[in-house]
């Protein structure tokens, strides 16, 4: 499951990319100190787009939030399931250029595991599906999942969701059902590359 993620891209050419999608960004709180990160880890802060309070379509804010929130033992939500759900309220979409997971390692002497980093075809940067909520530790972001699509299966069983272009608009209003956004991307979308560990032999299906 996604516990590291990229974010290389400036907020100026991300602000800019809204635009172009007709969506308005705010920053309430002020453009948040955010620098290049080959690596966003759990309890980190970072950017989400979120609703406003009215939920006037084509209008979000900018923030920086912590990444996962407090569970009941103490430890962080930093993936949620959306099976089943509607999420009615509090969508946020998580910014980023990659995401990581890690598997086995190919060869048995590698202490660390493989990592591999799946980017959004054709495009720079993209966004992650999330929910934002307060808690404890101030307001927080977890990212949602669900079972693994064509470009991931090989990798783990689950998956976060990335969201394609169009989709970020209904995303951010909670008058569109979750089930008409939360979905797979076609093969193909996600692009993996390898960032240490040894290759798998030719052929070999990585679990």
């Amino acid at each position: 499951m996604c516990n590291d993620y990229r974010l290389l891209v400036d907020l100026a050419s991300i602000a800019e990319d809204f635009d172009n999608l007709s969506i308005k960004i705010k920053i309430p709180e002020g453009t948040p100190n955010v620098p290049a990160r080959e690596d966003i880890r759990i309890t980190d802060m970072a950017p989400i787009v979120r609703g406003t309070e009215d939920h006037e379509r084509g209008t979000a804010q900018l923030v920086n939030r912590r990444w996962g929130w407090p569970g009941p033992k103490g430890k962080p939500v930093y993936n949620f399931r959306s099976e089943g759900r509607d999420f009615s309220s509090r969508r946020c979409l998580i910014l980023a250029d990659g995401f990581y997971e890690f598997t086995d390692p190919a060869e048995p002497k590698q202490k660390r595991l493989d990592k591999w980093l799946f980017t959004m075809a054709d495009h720079r940067w993209f966004c992650i599906a999330g929910i934002w909520r307060e808690s404890l530790a101030g307001e927080a972001f977890t990212m949602l999942t669900m079972d693994a699509g064509p470009d991931v299966a090989p990798y783990h069983h689950r998956q976060i969701i990335p969201l394609t272009r169009d989709q970020w608009a209904d995303w951010l209003d909670p008058a569109v059902p979750a089930r008409k956004v939360l979905r797979w991307l076609p093969q193909g979308s996600l692009p993996v590359t390898q960032v240490y560990g040894m290759p798998p032999a030719q052929g070999a299906l990585v679990l």
